[in-house]
């Protein structure tokens, strides 16, 4: 077995520094006591260290099996060691729980679906990154994004002028292709706010462009808003600072109510999904969110089969599809998904495994976020994705997800595949009927 290798993080170490053997043991037993409650208790109990989670975890299976890869030896890495003590752990131990929970696990919950009992590991590892956030040793790189949450309400500290700009940028743009089309800001009662995450301004302006010239030519009657809540990504959720997630998902909610919308459309992001539909709402007391949420894929495979959007030409190059974990296991669009891109690609191959069984990108859960001195750690322990993507055979990989195009860039870059990245919108976009184009 090779010898663990701890990762010096400076955000771990600074935050590492204040810490005292009081303050762990009563901020671990406060979040253990009050907060996690019989829903850990019950798994606690419940696990039989039967390790049939492991095959499940890319980790393990990238990392030659072993074991401190497997969920359930992550479990024992962290959470169990702080029960068993009571909350008499060292600072040492604290630091590398933190790499454990914080970079070791997509929280994907793959491994859920191989656990006899159901146990959710992705939740016992949220209860560490919640610990870590009180103790204030998250990874620095995910907690600067975090900060830029709680000061400007989007991940990237795009500023609001700054985001009014980059939608009028690419209306002018647009216009060029499509002259009456039109990004509609603040308007009222519209049937879809149509809203994004904090990247999409900042660098992958093309995709506002692509929605919009969607929304205009299937003629729906949608709206942007111009004030903060257009972004609906969280990484808060994913360093356990739960109120700064609370926070974000109120004001994108009410920004929806404010515009007395129908429905909220998002773009092509997994992590987003998971908060604004599953996590961020129950939060603030809603089992389900106050205003329908419609992710891009469904969106897609709606305008689709209502004759919205028509096939004008097909993409012929083989194609294969990466199941993002948070809108196929944590909401089942894998079929719908898979309808549409049959419709614009008729040569499409299937990776194996697939749908709620695919491999995740390994930058999920906020890993990618935690930065560059994790990023060689990351990729490694995503050796499968690559083996993978490398048995289709395939150049074109369509990855409705932002962060998958993070996890799966790298690992492309990485294992030399030989491979490019898409879009679903974007194949929709260049294949679709444009009766209002010059």
């Amino acid at each position: 077995m090779k010898e663990r290798v701890w990762i010096k993080d400076e955000g771990i170490e600074r935050g590492a520094e204040k810490l005292t053997p009081e303050r762990i043991e009563k901020t671990i037993n406060q979040v253990l006591d009050n907060e996690a409650g019989s829903r850990l208790k019950a798994y606690v109990e419940t696990c039989a260290h039967c390790g049939l989670c492991s095959e499940a975890c890319h980790f393990y299976l990238s990392r030659d099996r072993d074991p401190r890869f497997s969920p359930v030896g992550k479990v024992k890495q962290t959470i169990w060691e702080m029960l068993d003590k009571k909350g008499k752990v060292s600072t040492e131990f604290m630091k590398q729980a933190v790499q454990v929970a914080q970079t070791e696990c997509n929280m994907c919950r793959r491994c859920v679906q191989y656990c006899p009992f159901g146990i959710d590991i992705a939740y016992m590892m949220s209860l560490v990154r919640r610990i870590s956030h009180k103790l204030e040793i998250t990874p620095l790189y995910i907690q600067d994004t975090a900060h830029s949450h709680s000061a400007t309400m989007n991940q990237m500290w795009v500023k609001d002028d700054e985001w009014i700009d980059a939608l009028h940028w690419q209306e002018d743009e647009m216009r060029e292709e499509l002259p009456n089309a039109r990004i509609p800001l603040e308007k009222e009662g519209a049937e879809i706010m149509y809203s994004v995450i904090g990247p999409e301004p900042k660098f992958r302006t093309q995709l506002i462009y692509q929605a919009a010239a969607i929304m205009n030519e299937a003629g729906m009657d949608w709206t942007m808003p111009a004030t903060p809540g257009w972004d609906n990504s969280d990484m808060a959720m994913y360093t356990g600072d739960s109120e700064m997630m609370g926070r974000l998902k109120r004001l994108h909610f009410e920004t929806a109510a404010r515009l007395r919308v129908k429905k909220i459309v998002m773009g092509e992001c997994g992590h987003a999904f998971r908060s604004v539909y599953d996590t961020g709402n129950r939060v603030l007391g809603w089992r389900m969110p106050p205003i329908p949420v419609v992710h891009a894929l469904e969106f897609y495979w709606d305008l689709l089969n209502e004759g919205k959007i028509k096939v004008a030409k097909l993409f012929e190059e083989p194609v294969t599809f990466h199941d993002p974990c948070n809108v196929v296991r944590g909401r089942g669009l894998h079929e719908k998904a898979r309808e549409v891109v049959r419709a614009f690609c008729p040569n499409f191959i299937e990776m194996t495994p697939n749908r709620e069984h695919n491999y995740c990108c390994a930058a999920g859960g906020g890993v990618i976020n935690c930065g560059p001195p994790f990023k060689n750690s990351r990729v490694e322990s995503n050796r499968v994705k690559a083996e993978q993507l490398q048995a289709t055979g395939v150049k074109v990989c369509i990855a409705p997800c932002h962060n998958c195009h993070g996890g799966l860039e790298d690992i492309i870059h990485k294992y030399k595949l030989d491979m490019q990245l898409k879009f679903l919108g974007e194949i929709i976009y260049d294949c679709m009927e444009k009766p209002n184009a010059v």
